[in-house]
């Protein structure tokens, strides 16, 4: 269908006829501020009024071309049929830990050892990735939360400062009650089915003015759903001066803690012990099944007044054409 952009443009139309019908005529010969000794001769030359009134033609010509610069004003467009337009999505927050603990190499990538905190940046970094539609928000958090990324569209740069985060960034300890406590207050807008939060860790509360339990007890009054990883593995062999001995990297973490955490708010407690059990629970999470928003719709439009505009010029030109032949 058509529409104009700027109706109201179409009030311009009577215009040249109330000034016509309205203006005094204006005596050329008084308000001239030259005066032409042959000024007679010029009043026998025929004036666009005459023509018009000779040839009522030529006055309807006139008249189209006034209609027509008037609809080219008034922009015309052409709204093609509307689309929808994909609104769905979760609202995520992830919580990285960032204490000294997780810089141990018990996770092996392509191959190779590496420390906790680069196999969490490659599986999870492949996560923000995968959700496309959804906006995700960054916590790190040791000694103290920061808010590192606000909740966005915009995967590539979480991803970004995620791979930019650093062990020991936030200090070497590990406060998840104030993890939980600042990703309640960035997803306290939300509607409630949209307050979900990862948090990866691996260690137990060692700081911070929160107790993790006491920031679950919030979370569920404020409906916050948490999924919570426990990372590092089981055991490892530890070559020194007296040989090899075999110890529990994992025995910090607390997972009793973090199992209560996920219980308490409906979500569930995930162990990884290594890289392809951590890419699966990414994958677990991953099928979270987005709610849908409300819809929209886009209309693509397409201007049209260089079409009016055109045949005006078109006609203006051949009035022009008619003058100067008379």
């Amino acid at each position: 269908m058509i529409e104009f952009a700027w109706p109201y443009v179409f009030l311009c139309l009577p215009l040249p006829w109330l000034v016509r019908r309205f203006m005094p005529l204006v005596d050329a010969s008084r308000q001239a501020a030259l005066r032409m000794p042959f000024l007679d001769e010029l009043e026998d030359l025929p004036s666009s009024h005459r023509i018009a009134t000779a040839n009522p033609g030529i006055l309807w010509l006139v008249i189209a071309a006034w209609v027509l610069l008037v609809t080219a004003a008034a922009r015309p467009q052409w709204l093609g049929e509307p689309i929808e337009l994909a609104m769905s999505g979760r609202d995520l927050m992830l919580a990285v830990d960032l204490s000294g603990s997780m810089q141990i190499q018990d996770f092996k990538l392509n191959g190779r050892a590496v420390d906790r905190l680069t196999a969490t940046k490659f599986v999870a970094g492949q996560f923000i990735e995968r959700r496309a539609g959804d906006r995700i928000g960054l916590i790190l958090f040791g000694d103290s939360a920061y808010l590192q990324a606000p909740l966005t569209f915009d995967r590539k740069t979480v991803h970004t400062l995620l791979e930019e985060s650093a062990i020991g960034l936030a200090g070497e300890k590990t406060a998840i009650g104030d993890a939980i406590g600042l990703a309640i207050k960035r997803l306290r807008g939300n509607p409630e089915n949209q307050r979900i939060l990862i948090l990866l860790s691996d260690g137990a509360n060692t700081a911070g003015e929160v107790q993790p339990l006491q920031a679950a007890e919030l979370a569920v009054k404020e409906k916050l759903k948490i999924y919570t990883i426990g990372v590092g593995a089981d055991e490892m062999v530890i070559r020194d001066f007296f040989g090899t001995r075999r110890v529990n990297p994992s025995e910090d973490l607390d997972e009793n803690t973090m199992t209560a955490l996920a219980t308490k708010t409906g979500g569930r407690y995930f162990r990884a012990r290594d890289t392809e059990e951590l890419e699966k629970i990414y994958a677990m999470l991953d099928e979270l099944e987005p709610v849908e928003k409300d819809k929209r719709y886009y209309r693509p439009r397409a201007e049209l007044f260089p079409w009016p505009l055109g045949f005006a010029l078109i006609v203006t030109g051949g009035l022009v054409l008619v003058k100067l032949k008379n």
